[in-house]
């Protein structure tokens, strides 16, 4: 195929999505404790439209079938006996097991496990967190449990029962695999504080020390809405306009991380991993010179190693990466219709701005939220001195050096999403292609050259095509080794709406 002007490329249109995605969530309920992560408008529009076609079932409080079907013209008699919708109830499509979907698995494609977990939870959304991948175990916490998973197969080797909700995690444990998690301060729905921490060693699945964050009364440092981070040894967590640092391994407080010029500069967010960042709203009360701030601070003292702050007017929306510091910022008006990746140097000035709106990609599924976890962009991996960019319908690759495109790959028919998973040698990339309902997904890798250079990694089974894609249209997705591990961004108690947690592919 001779390589065109662009490095873009068509292919054909994948099936529509067809009903019952037990995935999508219910209509109704009381708010959570804390703002969902990640509350985008394009995940907001695939939501709306599967429920329009019917993906998932009608939910709102308990009603009955005779209330779904509407109000008949003209009132019946009292010895009329009330319509009901010919409409069946719903009822859980049946989960296949891992062995059944070996036995299904034809040649060519990846194996595949499945977990699914009986744990009983409320009947309404419930978010799973984090994604933990600790040697060769897949950990998550979801509602009151963490529960850890092999890798290789699946099995569950370990859970531990907690006595409140989850609210907050980290996106990464300590390199020796332990974590601090936050839990509610009540099992509630609403008026619960996210102030009980608690240490869980992934490699032994035991529950460690548990502390109370305090509250002075003021607003500055309420618990209501809280972010945390890991790195090193260190667990920092913001809470309100206050951000304070601990020793993971026993809960030992290392120090405050202070509001810088007090009043107008202060702590709103956390990123992790290798460096430990901490990102600031300042001057908030100037308006239209309101700015953000981020800042590199030693895990292990608090020293602050360097600042970056935005142009007047702009805000932070993700951290793409902690080492090299790679930011997102937007324009605080106009959001993700004017957005940027900005790359940091190791003194935190800008090394390059890149702009990729005029390839068409969007930020992070069309939205910017900064109110939410920083390190939450599933669209976007550093590595090899590229970003890797995904979207609904287009992945490509930026030099961070230059902002210059190196390669891109585009669907210019209906596609649900490319998720990029790793930056390879040769400067390619690893990208997670979602399939349809009716249609398995696929992994492949691309490189300079663009759709010359396409080679499938992974093409995944087409029996589990219908759950892959009820997970991972709005779901979670971590890339270890040349295992993929996706779990879904919401779960029900109601039966009717059953589904499975986790679904791994490798070769």
């Amino acid at each position: 195929m001779p390589q065109s002007h662009e490095p873009w490329y068509r292919h054909s249109p994948p099936p529509w999505p067809v009903p019952d995605n037990p995935y999508a969530p219910e209509g109704y309920g009381p708010p959570p404790p804390r703002p969902p992560r990640r509350r985008r408008p394009l995940v907001a529009a695939v939501l709306a439209l599967l429920l329009l076609l019917g993906v998932g079932t009608y939910v709102l409080g308990e009603r009955s079938g005779a209330d779904r079907a509407g109000a008949e013209s003209g009132a019946p008699s009292a010895t009329t006996p009330p319509k009901t919708s010919a409409r069946p109830a719903p009822s859980p499509s049946r989960i296949p097991t891992t062995a059944e979907i070996a036995h299904r698995r034809q040649a060519g494609e990846a194996s595949a496990w499945i977990v699914d977990d009986r744990t009983d939870l409320p009947r309404r959304n419930i978010s799973p967190k984090d994604l933990w991948i600790v040697g060769d175990t897949v950990v998550q916490a979801i509602y009151k449990r963490v529960v850890a998973h092999r890798l290789s197969d699946g099995a569950q080797l370990w859970s531990v029962d907690l006595p409140t909700p989850v609210c907050e995690t980290p996106v990464n444990p300590t390199p020796d695999g332990k974590v601090v998690i936050v839990l509610q301060s009540a099992e509630a729905w609403t008026g619960v504080r996210c102030n009980q921490l608690r240490m869980i060693d992934l490699r032994t699945g035991k529950a460690g020390w548990h502390e109370q964050l305090t509250e002075s009364g003021t607003g500055n440092d309420d618990t209501i809405i809280v972010d945390s981070a890991i790195s090193g040894g260190t667990f920092a967590i913001v809470q309100s306009m206050k951000a304070t640092a601990y020793r993971v391994v026993d809960g030992r407080k290392l120090y405050d991380i202070p509001m810088e010029n007090p009043g107008k500069c202060y702590p709103r967010r956390t990123a992790g991993g290798s460096r430990l960042l901490v990102i600031a709203h300042c001057a908030i009360t100037s308006f239209g010179k309101e700015y953000d701030q981020v800042r590199e601070i030693d895990p292990a003292t608090g020293k602050v190693r360097w600042r970056y702050r935005t142009e007047p007017g702009r805000r932070i929306g993700q951290v793409l990466s902690v080492d090299p510091a790679v930011i997102t910022t937007a324009h605080r008006e106009t959001h993700a219709e004017d957005w940027r990746i900005v790359a940091l140097g190791t003194d935190g000035r800008v090394r390059r701005t890149i702009d990729p709106r005029p390839k068409g990609f969007k930020h992070c599924g069309d939205s910017i939220d900064t109110s939410a976890n920083a390190q939450q962009c599933r669209e976007a991996v550093v590595g090899g001195g590229l970003v890797l960019l995904g979207g609904t319908d287009r992945a490509g690759a930026y030099d961070l050096g230059t902002g210059k495109l190196v390669w891109g790959v585009k669907d210019e028919e209906t596609s649900y999403g490319y998720y990029p998973l790793r930056v390879g040698p040769g400067r390619t990339g690893i990208v997670y292609q979602l399939g349809t309902s009716s249609k398995a997904g696929r992994l492949f890798r691309v490189g300079p050259g663009g759709v010359d250079t396409i080679e499938d990694v992974l093409r995944l089974p087409a029996s589990t095509a219908k759950i892959e894609f009820g997970m991972a249209v709005v779901g979670k997705n971590a890339y270890v080794g040349d295992r993929l591990v996706i779990t879904p961004a919401g779960l029900s108690g109601d039966d009717a709406q059953h589904a499975p947690r986790m679904l791994s592919f490798a070769p």
